[in-house]
């Protein structure tokens, strides 16, 4: 080797490793926006309804809306990665996140504010299929865990401390900016992004994939708007005939989604959803799983929100910071669940899920002794516990669930389990929403809340029951 060879190539391997992190970055901070974005939201709520006149349909909307659409096309944007390239597909929901986190700042109204958010969730669920997958492209060994445990950490991260941020920039009101902060903020992160990631992140594509499943497309997506559509609005307009029609329609569609995949697969064709993925009995109850975790999580944020501002009348910051023990004690855990489940010869699934049932069912208690008037601080305890088992379940529940797979169906497992998640998050704000919304009309704040909260720990328990069962599985 030559002394020019000797000189050139450690710059080279140099710039190659900082490109592959500059990579990690620029992937991550895709990821933080759109989990963050769909937390922060609850604590800029109140704000909201004052500030556009948003009635409790609206308030959902922004919420579910969001989720609903992530989780509607999120399997259809993980199949056009494969097709048309995971780094062009994932700076087109870049784009579209950041455009329509721009439209949310600057709504007028609270339809326009909706209509924003439900484009969020399509960037979103363009951008965030890419992300495991770029992951395992770029990545190999040890480089591939650190990056896989970087990745976890920030989607921990950007749930429990959503409620902080959001509460911090609207008391900070940066330009007067108010609640208009939570949506803008994104707009330096997304347009720095856009302009690193054709420089740092590799293109990458399937190495086969056959066309697009339009048919498999449209029916889960109305399947899903099926479900979502009247648990969100039927309480506000006396639940017509036609919300009925429509939960009995989510089932048909449901139904002939099965039969679609399944006569595709048979005839040599790639459906959206592989049914040889639900002949594992670990695969079915682990998504079980994931959706009662994700939506017991989503909506126990949604109405503590709503207590701590409109029951207690805190501002957004104080708000915010009482959620502030529940992530703490989530990131502690969540970071030493493998180390807690290596000594105890176990998963942390279990003690987790009882650990939130038990934090659950301390937070009810308290509410019920104190209402809205006595110390805030009486929650904290609870709080703690909670995040406390919700760490050491969300950590490594997605490991558990893809445990059991062989290699070759984990990329498709991995995007049902990603879809279920989503799906979870705006089911539990619509069906929670309908116990704390329908309490509320007749029992006060604190009597939401308590009834709300009691069946968010029946979900707990439903947890615990499904995490015993996969480990047995």
């Amino acid at each position: 080797m030559s002394d020019i060879e000797t000189k050139v190539l450690p710059a080279q391997f140099v710039v190659l490793a900082l490109r592959r992190w500059l990579a990690l970055a620029v992937i991550l901070a895709g990821t933080f926006m759109v989990t963050l974005d769909f937390f922060i939201v609850n604590v800029a709520i109140p704000s909201i309804q004052r500030d556009l006149g948003a009635g409790t349909a609206a308030i959902e909307w922004l919420v579910a809306g969001y989720g609903l659409a992530y989780a509607a096309l999120l399997i259809i944007g993980g199949r056009l990665g494969d097709l048309h390239g995971r780094r062009r597909i994932f700076g087109a929901g870049l784009a579209v996140f950041t455009l329509a986190s721009a439209a949310c700042g600057l709504a007028p109204n609270a339809g326009w504010l909706v209509a924003g958010r439900v484009a969020q969730g399509v960037g979103a669920a363009l951008l965030a299929p890419q992300v495991l997958a770029i992951l395992g492209t770029i990545y190999v060994g040890a480089d591939r865990a650190r990056a896989f445990a970087a990745y976890g950490v920030v989607l921990g991260l950007a749930s429990a401390c959503g409620q902080v941020i959001g509460g911090l920039l609207i008391q900070l009101d940066v330009l007067g900016l108010g609640w208009r902060g939570c949506f803008l903020v994104n707009l330096p992160i997304g347009i720095a992004a856009l302009l690193l990631a054709p420089i740092a992140v590799p293109e990458s594509r399937a190495a086969a994939s056959s066309r697009l499943d339009f048919g498999g497309a449209a029916l889960v997506t109305l399947g899903i708007a099926s479900l979502l559509l009247p648990l969100i609005e039927g309480r506000a307009h006396g639940w017509p005939a036609w919300t009925w029609f429509c939960l009995a329609a989510a089932i048909a569609v449901c139904v002939a989604f099965a039969a679609q995949q399944r006569k595709r697969a048979t005839r040599g064709l790639a459906p959206l959803v592989d049914p040889v993925l639900f002949r594992d009995r670990g695969f079915g109850t682990g998504l079980l799983a994931a959706l009662t975790l994700f939506g017991g999580v989503a909506s126990s944020f949604f109405v503590l929100a709503l207590y701590l501002q409109q029951g207690r009348g805190l501002p957004p910051l104080p708000s915010g910071l009482v959620f502030s023990t529940l992530a703490l004690a989530f990131t502690v855990t969540s970071l030493s669940a493998g180390r807690i489940g290596r000594r105890l010869g176990r998963p942390t699934l279990m003690p987790g899920a009882v650990g939130m049932a038990l934090g659950l069912a301390a937070l009810a208690w308290t509410v019920r002794c104190i209402g809205v008037g006595g110390p805030v601080a009486w929650l904290l305890p609870s709080l703690l516990i909670d995040g406390a088992g919700m760490g050491l379940v969300m950590a490594p529940l997605a490991a558990a669930v893809l445990a059991g797979l062989p290699g070759h169906h984990a990329s498709a497992a991995a995007g049902v389990l990603v879809t279920a998640q989503q799906l979870a998050n705006a089911l539990g704000v619509a069906l929670v929403g309908l116990v704390y919304f329908g309490v509320l009309r007749h029992g006060g704040y604190a009597s939401a809340l308590v009834a709300s909260v009691w069946c968010l720990a029946a979900l707990a328990l439903v947890l615990a029951g499904l995490v015993w069962r996969l480990r047995r599985a």
